[in-house]
């Protein structure tokens, strides 16, 4: 029998993405976040949270979409893998929903974006697609090191 999970789902430039539960510890609204020099373009640097020095990585940015401002809806998912816990800007963290490990289909190749290695699959729902973000690449710390320098 397949295997139930349970998924965060935000929005990011209108699209739906997921990442699991488990590796979520936290959505916050966006706060004061210092810039650290010297870091890749997509991170905005650390903030304060709850005493822990925590550092942030505007998705956007890291996906090579446009930028744009933070409104209400803006979130920061603060998740955790590897040992590596960052917070990542998305424009909105809107449900959880559990999907059938069946249900996920390979991601379709579609061009260069930085986006697709850091694509783990996609789920078709009832009239969206959902895109699986794999945490292991966007926090990979070789491309977080050398990305924007």
């Amino acid at each position: 029998m397949a295997k139930e999970i349970k998924l965060i789902v935000f929005k990011l430039n209108g699209k739906d993405y997921g990442i699991p539960v488990n590796d979520v510890y936290g959505i916050e609204k966006v706060q004061h976040i210092t810039r650290v020099p010297g870091t890749a373009v997509f991170i905005k640097g650390v903030i304060n949270l709850r005493g822990i020095v925590t550092p942030v990585i505007d998705l956007r940015k890291r996906f090579c979409m446009e930028e744009c401002p933070y409104s209400d809806e803006t979130r920061i998912i603060i998740v955790a893998h590897n040992d590596i816990e960052v917070g990542l800007i998305v424009d909105a963290a809107n449900d959880v929903i559990d999907i059938n490990e069946d249900s996920i289909e390979p991601s379709p190749e579609v061009g260069d974006y930085e986006e697709d290695d850091s694509i783990s699959g996609v789920v078709k729902l009832e009239k969206r697609l959902l895109i699986l973000i794999d945490l292991e690449k966007v926090l990979d710390p070789k491309k977080i090191k050398t990305a924007g320098q």
